[in-house]
């Protein structure tokens, strides 16, 4: 039995695209949360507690969208093509938000009000364009002869721009708890005290995509609810339920490490249900993996270059995070 290098590849981009969410998720959470702390030294212990790693995460959206140009050209095309327009929007929030995270501590006080604005749009702008590119994924895309035949505004459904509400909920949520992880007494308590509401908000949420997504789309609905597809997909909810409790409990005693990591047990599950959803399309509803796949010399030249630079980047992000680690001081961080 040869090697499957098209499945290999996806799973490198589906790894990648989660380590991105994860890491960049509670990075952008950070600019999400900005409105709802006034006070200007707790801004900057929320900004300083990724200062040294923000830039970093952003290496996983660079190989993943790499990865994706060089494994799966079609799949690449058909989705720059379909969303050119959310995921332009996207780089302006990121790179608009990069640099009012340099320019916010170098500015004047008179200044100062105008970057955390713009570390706010940009946080907003970058993480509701990637909700309405996820909603659009899962609508799926017209394609007629290898190219995108569908509408230039297909994404903008009622669908996808709930899924964009949706993901600024989730990274409110990772960036709430990992400020729970690292900060202590007053921006600790405010960031347990808000963390609850998020995680209800995002259960909601779930709720509704949960029953919106076979109802839009048939093939989904078959996917979830037929044997033996339900015996995978099943314990996605309960282990949902199951998280989601023991996050409240968490909170409740105002824990410090564990609602962080039941948080990214819920980012997990939710990418897994999703992951379930539309397997083994890589551009739903009907174009497979393989059908999407660059030729096998391709794939297996690339590989030998994937397998050197994916231990790299994890090395140097672990070392990162364990320099950095413990909890962020008022006197501490970027100046």
């Amino acid at each position: 039995m040869g090697i499957d290098l098209p499945v290999i590849w996806f799973t490198i981009i589906v790894f990648s695209t989660l380590m991105y969410i994860v890491m960049d998720g509670f990075d952008l959470g950070i600019g999400i949360l900005f409105p709802f702390n006034k006070d200007a030294t707790e801004r900057d212990m929320m900004v300083n507690t990724v200062a040294p790693v923000w830039d970093g995460n952003e290496t996983w959206l660079v190989l993943g969208g790499a990865a994706l140009y060089g494994a799966f050209p079609l799949a690449y095309a058909v989705v720059v093509d379909a969303l050119s327009a959310p995921l332009t929007a996207m780089l302006v929030g990121l790179i608009f938000r990069g640099v009012a995270f340099e320019f916010r501590f170098k500015a004047t006080e008179e200044h100062r009000p105008f970057w955390d604005k713009s570390f706010i749009v940009g946080s907003y702008l970058a993480t509701f364009s990637q909700g309405v590119a996820l909603g659009a994924i899962i609508n799926g895309f017209s394609v007629t002869n290898r190219t995108f035949s569908g509408a230039e505004l297909g994404w903008l459904t009622p669908f996808s721009l709930f899924c964009g509400l949706g993901l600024v909920v989730a990274y409110a949520l990772l960036g709430s708890t990992w400020l729970i992880m690292k900060t202590e007494n007053d921006l600790h308590r405010k960031m347990t005290a808000l963390a609850k509401p998020l995680l209800l908000a995002l259960l909601a949420i779930i709720a509704v995509v949960s029953v919106w997504t076979p109802l839009e789309h048939a093939n989904i609905m078959q996917r979830w609810f037929t044997l033996p597809n339900l015996f995978w997909f099943l314990p996605v909810p309960v282990l949902v339920l199951l998280a989601s409790w023991g996050l409240l409990r968490a909170l409740k005693r105002h824990a410090h490490y564990s609602p962080f990591l039941l948080t990214l047990a819920l980012v997990f599950l939710g990418f897994t249900g999703l992951g379930i959803s539309i397997w083994p399309n890589i551009i739903p509803p009907s174009i497979t993996i393989w059908q999407a796949a660059s030729p096998p010399q391709s794939l297996g030249f690339m590989l030998v270059g994937g397998l050197l630079i994916i231990p790299v980047i994890l090395v140097y992000t672990f070392w990162s995070y364990y320099v950095f680690r413990g909890k962020i001081k008022p006197d501490e961080g970027y100046h």
